[in-house]
Parts: C-alpha cells; structure tokens; sequence
C-alpha cells in the first residue's frame, strides 16, 4: 500500500525488548540478510499491530524522514485471513519482483483447520519451490497457537494419540521462526505509555492530574493497554483544546 497509517515505535512503551528484536529482524530483511517469519502474539490492545506498522516504516525512512509513497526498501502488504487461500498465487507474483515484501495478516486466528490454515501452513512451510526470498510474513494474533485452547484440549482428550493431535494443532506455530508475546501491562507501564503520549503532544496538564485522569479513564474501560492509553490522550487531547 502507498501509505500505512502507524505510530513512531519511539512511542511504544512496555515492549522494549519485542520492539528491538522485530525491528533487528525487519532491518536484516531489508537487507537482503536472513530474517523470519514473524508471531506477535497476546493482550489485545498492547501494540503488535502498530509495532509492525511502526518498523515498516522505520526501515523505509531516510535520514529519520518517511520516504516517498512506493519507493521504500520493503512494501508491506496486507492480507485478509479470508483471503489466505491465495497466497500461492501472490507467492508466484512476487517472487518475481525486485523489491521485497512483508506480508502481514492482523489478528489471525481459526477455529477449525480449513483450508486457509493448511494454505498458511503450506506457505510457511516453502513448498517445493520454497518461500520466496524477497517475502516475510508477520502476523499478529490473540491465540498464541491461533486456536482456541479448548479445541486443543479437546483433540488431546479425545484422539487415539493425544501427542500427535496436540502436535498438528500447534504445527502451524511453530513454523513461525519468531514469537514476541505481549502480556496485560500493569499500572506503571500504562502511566508510562500515557506520560509519552501527552509529552509527545506537549500537553498542558500535570503528571498528577494526568495519571489521575489516566486511572479513571482505564477503571471505565475496565483494562490498561496501549491502545487504551491512545484513546484516552485523544480523549484529553480534545478535552484541552476545548479548555475543559
């Protein structure tokens, strides 16, 4: 796509370690060196989507700036999980293109293995032709395993061999060569990632007021994250505009 909406990873806070170890691999793929397939994984809310977003555009920049639309080092490439079935077909396309590309499905996940799990499977896997040099894929999903846990418990307590069912169940997980799990933040980390944000928009508010604010807005949403952290400096953002 010409342009991908992101956050500047400066500003995600509470993933430091995942932050580096994606950014090492897209840099590396960039490259032209070897780089993995790419699982971020866990707490809905805490910035996998955007930390893939963030690094695209992080790779592609000159001089710290945001290239021009198309002529980045790496096009990123959204892919719908419905969609996956034809991911040989875009493999033979791009394969045959100089640029490279990360594909990326958000929020990836199956109840049952259909065709588009053993699709992605196949994919990640190469095939006989192999996965094309030019193509990594990320994904992003809730499910560490990108199946409900009790269908695994299920298959596990009703097969003849309850290892090998465990095993195919998680086979396609384990074909991704890097996992980054995001966990549920505690109530410092989410104060951080909201003090960064109003820094970011310089912000007139006290770090008192602001973190009070900050904790009443997550009791109403029943959860601290980072994208509940973004809401609520939207929501004060306007507030102050509005010199409430």
């Amino acid at each position: 796509m010409a342009h991908v909406a992101h956050v500047p990873v400066t500003l995600l806070q509470g993933v430091d370690s995942q932050r580096q170890t994606l950014l090492d691999n897209t840099e590396h793929f960039a490259r032209g060196l070897p780089a993995n397939n790419a699982m971020l994984w866990g707490s809905r809310g805490m910035g996998k989507s955007s930390l893939v977003k963030g690094a695209h555009a992080l790779v592609n920049s000159v001089d710290g700036k945001p290239c021009e639309p198309g002529k980045g080092r790496v096009a990123l490439i959204e892919i719908q999980r419905e969609d996956l079935a034809t991911l040989p077909e875009l493999l033979a396309m791009l394969r045959e293109s100089p640029r490279r590309f990360i594909l990326f499905c958000d929020d990836l996940s199956f109840e049952k293995e259909d065709r588009d799990y053993k699709a992605l499977k196949s994919v990640l896997d190469g095939g006989i032709a192999g996965r094309p040099e030019n193509v990594l894929f990320y994904a992003t999903s809730n499910r560490r395993h990108l199946m409900p846990r009790d269908m695994i418990e299920n298959e596990r307590a009703t097969a003849i061999n309850p290892s090998e069912a465990t095993e195919e169940k998680v086979s396609l997980s384990d074909r991704f060569g890097l996992w980054l799990g995001f966990h549920a933040c505690p109530q410092d980390v989410f104060l951080d990632m909201v003090r960064t944000y109003a820094r970011e928009r310089a912000l007139p508010i006290s770090d008192e007021d602001l973190a009070a604010q900050a904790n009443m807005w997550a009791i109403t949403r029943g959860g601290r994250s980072g994208r509940v952290a973004f809401q609520f400096i939207e929501d004060l953002t306007a507030q102050l505009a509005e010199g409430r």
